[in-house]
């Protein structure tokens, strides 16, 4: 059935084509988009003072009578003052060419102002360039007044009319689309009064109201969105592993002792494969804190069950890399191990996918190569997938598709904060590895402002590589950009070769490069055949150069917090001390405070905290590759007790109704498609 909320905002009293095309900017386009257009904040006008509690500075509410009138130019400035009084004081109101105060109002008349409060050096009190209006009028005055995000040619008073104008239209209704036992066992108002509330709250009660039916669904749209993404969240019987005596063998001989964190984390996943329900875990570890050894601990015990196991990387370094250490880790073992990426050759791909299909493989690692159609296993019974954010939502499954029944475990090194886990891993459960292995020592950080980088090369990372380390210099982008003012990977790196570093080895890596070109150049700075490395982020993830241990980046301002802990996390990993030096080229307070945090902290949890806080989700992996809509009205950071109810709800729906086929979740339906298409996402619902 059509809706005018569908048609097109120029039609709206008040409107036209013309302011249309500027409230477009807004992402405006239609009555929905406008009524959706929520306030990033309140101002409360509504509270009210006589004037003599006034105070300096204090922005309130006064009413108050006319008792004069005045106008004068003074320097081409046209002046209007109104002397004004209640029953305790007077005052003087002031306004700079605003002509037409002195035609609007006049002595005697009952008036309504909101403004900031000045008490001069005689003690009288004077109000500038305030809102004004008649009492009992309260359109700008005497209410909580919406703050709107605006675009040039829109005022806060243009979108306060168009909302004001489509409430006032009584052909234009907002039907509700929750279903009505959700609204009763939750407390939910109804969706009319919300909005209304939402734009123009009647009390601060109300708007508390109005706010919290808005936020429990936007969560709950969002989970559900995310449920039917991944296909639900069904407990299905799956393997159940046995734990065998060569698995405690292989335990004794790693050469180190797990830490408490490894261990509790390696216990869970063992309890996960031991049951008979499939493993659906999450293993969390901030970089350096050892999850690779919990991965294969958990890969030998499939393959000594008879089964396979297969581990997917975000990266042909990173595959690579595992790769290296997996053949390392099971060399006394008959465990089979192969890798097959996009650059393995076809004739050896068909060799290890034949070998695959019989079973002769006992694991395999690879990239996105390992989710194609012709990857066919005999028995798939445990899928490990790498630094899951950077696969996006859906390709988790497709490895897991490739059996009946295999467990899951899912790796990130990025520490994600619970609120975010909730949501993108609602269907799994957590494990922590928060404790780095002894000797690992903290990264020494300083963030310093870009006037002060060639000193810093000329000294500091002079006197680092005098010492025979190697250095990392990562930027954000590949190639010079005629819109922003940031230093690319290949000016740096002309800038460095040519003029700073003259006498030492400069390479360069990037991901616009053949993988055999990145290969060979990682494997040259492995070698130390390179000193100084400049490169993009692909260096972000996993790669293990010990020798390495000065991490530089330029434009740190550009990249998220939890970006550059990972980058960070590339040097340390042998016994030198290690340091990390962000430019930044940025005096906002924002980045301040960003560049502050990751001088004060190497803990991983609570940057990433910080971070979602401060960029929100839509940034925090640096992309939307995670999957997750915009949040218009909810926060993850404080709104964590109604999203547990919500993410519950979405539980019990989508169990009982996956597809939204029932008559009472159709207008939900209808919601949760339109919010994930915001991200290109087809719900297939």
């Amino acid at each position: 059935m059509y809706s005018l909320l569908n048609e097109n905002i120029q039609y709206i009293k008040g409107v036209g084509p013309k302011k249309a095309e500027k409230m477009n900017k807004l992402n405006i386009y239609t009555i929905r988009d406008a009524i959706y257009y929520f306030p990033r904040q309140f101002e409360d006008r509504s509270k009210e003072k006589k004037i003599f509690q006034l105070v300096d500075t204090e922005k309130i509410t006064v009413r108050v009578k006319i008792d004069r009138i005045t106008g004068n130019k003074f320097k081409k400035i046209n002046m209007t003052i109104l002397y004004v009084s209640d029953d305790t004081g007077s005052a003087k109101l002031v306004f700079f060419n605003r002509n037409y105060i002195k035609n609007t109002f006049r002595v005697g008349d009952i008036v309504k102002v909101f403004g900031t409060v000045k008490i001069m050096d005689n003690s009288a009190i004077e109000m500038h360039n305030c809102e004004i209006e008649y009492d009992r009028v309260d359109k700008n005055t005497g209410i909580i007044l919406p703050v709107y995000n605006l675009s040039k040619g829109i005022s806060n008073k243009d979108i306060m009319g168009v909302i004001r104008n489509i409430f006032d239209s009584s052909d234009i209704k907002i039907p509700e689309y929750l279903p009505s036992k959700i609204i009763t066992q939750y407390n939910l108002t109804d969706i009319e009064f919300a909005i209304r509330n939402m734009h123009f709250p009647t009390s601060k009660e109300n708007l508390k109201i109005a706010m919290y039916r808005m936020i429990f669904e936007e969560f709950l749209f969002m989970q559900l969105g995310l449920f039917v993404i991944k296909g639900g969240i069904k407990i299905v019987e799956g393997i159940s592993f046995k734990k065998s005596e060569e698995l405690s063998l292989i335990e004794q001989s790693i050469p180190f002792k797990l830490t408490r964190a490894q261990k509790k984390a390696y216990n869970e996943i063992l309890e996960d494969m031991s049951s008979k329900k499939s493993m659906n875990r999450l293993v969390q570890g901030d970089v350096g804190s050892g999850k690779t050894v919990v991965a294969q601990l958990a890969l030998a015990n499939c393959a000594l069950n008879g089964y396979q196991g297969a581990y997917m990387a975000p990266t042909e370094i990173l595959a690579k890399q595992h790769y290296e250490s997996f053949i390392e880790f099971f060399k006394d073992t008959k465990i089979k191990v192969k890798i097959i990426t996009g650059s393995t050759t076809k004739k050896q791909a068909d060799r290890i996918l034949e070998e695959l299909e019989s079973g002769n493989i006992d694991i395999i690692i690879g990239t996105h190569a390992l989710i194609q159609e012709r990857v066919v296993f005999k028995n798939l019974g445990l899928v490990i997938t790498d630094e899951q954010h950077r696969f996006g939502v859906k390709q988790r499954g497709k490895l897991s598709v490739k059996s009946s029944n295999p467990d899951v475990l899912v790796m990130s090194a990025t520490p994600i904060p619970r609120t975010l886990a909730l949501i993108l891993y609602g269907d799994l459960d957590i494990s922590i590895i928060d404790e780095l292995p002894p000797g690992r020592k903290p990264i020494e950080t300083i963030a310093i402002e870009k006037r002060k980088r060639e000193d810093f090369y000329n000294k500091k990372v002079k006197e680092e590589l005098s010492k025979g380390h190697q250095v990392y210099v990562v930027c954000p982008l590949v190639e010079e950009s005629e819109v922003l003012d940031v230093l690319s990977v290949e000016e740096v790196y002309e800038q460095l070769k040519h003029e700073f570093f003259k006498d030492y080895r400069v390479g360069l890596l990037h991901g616009k490069m053949k993988a055999s070109e990145k290969d060979e150049v990682m494997e040259l700075f492995k070698q130390k055949e390179i000193d100084i490395l400049v490169s993009t982020t692909v260096i972000e993830v996993g790669v293990n150069v010990p020798n390495a241990t000065y991490m530089i980046v330029e434009n740190a301002e550009r990249f998220g917090l939890a970006q550059l802990h990972q980058l960070r996390g590339r040097v340390g990993r042998g016994s030198d001390k290690s340091y990390c030096t962000l430019i930044y080229d940025s005096k906002t307070e924002v980045t301040k405070q960003r560049m502050g945090i990751m001088e004060e902290t190497n803990d991983g949890f609570k940057i990433s905290e910080k971070d979602l806080e401060i960029r929100g989700p839509g940034d925090f992996f640096g992309t939307r590759q995670h999957g997750l809509p915009e949040l218009r009205v909810a926060n993850l950071f404080k709104h964590i007790k109604i999203l547990r109810v919500a993410q519950k709800v979405a539980r019990e729906i989508y169990a009982d109704d996956p597809a939204l086929m029932k008559k009472e979740n159709h207008q939900m339906k209808l919601n949760v498609s339109r919010m994930f298409e915001s991200i290109g996402e087809n719900m297939s619902l």
